[in-house]
C-alpha cells in the first residue's frame, strides 16, 4: 500500500499543477488571430509587436503569434520554420508531466496487482499453517489482495483521464495555432484580407 500511496500523491499533484498551468496560460486564439490579422492588414507590424507583447506570459497563442509577426520580413518557409520552432517550445512545456501520468497509469494496476498476489499467498500459508480451515483465517489475506487491486486501479483511473483530457487541449490547441497560422502568413504574403473569425 506505501508504494499506492506515493503513486496517488504523485497523481493529484501533476494531474492539478498541469491543470493550474494549461488554466494560467490562457490556450485561446481566436481573439489574438483576428486583432493580429487587423494590424498586419493595416501594415503596422509595430502595433502587432506591442499588442502580442503585452500578452506573452499569460497567453501562449500570443508569443508563437509575436514570432510571426517579429520574423514578417522574412520569406514565406522562413517564417513558418520560425513560428513551427516556437509552437513546438510551448507545446512541450504544456506537455510537461504527461508522461509521468502515462508511467504512473501503467504501474499503479501493476503495483495493486503485486499486492493482489502477495495477500494470496498469505492466505494459502495462513491455510498451509492452520490445522482447521476457516473463512477467517484467509480473510486477511484477500482483503489485502482486493484492497490493493483496487487502489491500483483507480490511480491508473485518474492518471489516464488526467492524461487524455490534457491530451485533447494540447493537440485542440495545437491545431488551431496552425491554422491561425497559416492563415496570418498568407495575409502577410499576399496581402489578402482574412475574414472575420467567429
Amino acid at each position: 500500500m506505501w508504494p499506492l500511496l506515493i503513486f496517488s500523491v504523485a497523481t493529484i499533484a501533476i494531474a492539478l499543477e498541469r491543470a493550474i498551468y494549461i488554466f494560467y496560460h490562457n490556450l485561446r486564439l481566436e481573439d489574438l488571430e483576428e486583432k493580429t490579422a487587423e494590424y498586419i492588414h493595416a501594415k503596422d507590424m509595430e502595433g502587432a509587436k506591442q499588442y502580442l507583447s503585452g500578452l506573452t506570459k499569460r497567453r501562449m497563442g500570443a508569443r508563437i503569434l509575436l514570432v510571426l509577426v517579429k520574423r514578417s520580413d522574412l520569406s514565406e518557409h522562413r517564417i513558418e520554420k520560425a513560428v513551427e520552432t516556437e509552437a513546438l517550445t510551448c507545446i512541450n512545456s504544456l506537455e510537461n508531466g504527461f508522461n509521468f501520468l502515462v508511467a504512473l497509469g501503467s504501474l499503479s494496476p501493476l503495483t495493486g496487482f503485486l499486492g493482489t498476489v502477495s495477500g494470496m499467498i498469505g492466505a494459502f500459508k495462513s491455510i498451509a499453517e492452520a490445522t482447521e480451515v476457516n473463512a477467517q483465517i484467509v480473510a486477511n489475506g484477500i482483503y489485502e489482495a482486493l484492497i490493493t487491486t483496487v487502489f491500483g486501479l483507480v490511480i491508473a483511473i485518474i492518471a489516464m483521464i488526467a492524461h487524455s483530457l490534457f491530451s485533447h487541449v494540447v493537440d485542440r490547441f495545437a491545431m488551431d495555432v496552425e491554422k491561425s497560422c497559416s492563415d496570418l502568413i498568407t495575409e502577410l504574403v499576399t496581402g489578402t484580407e482574412l475574414p472575420a473569425v467567429n
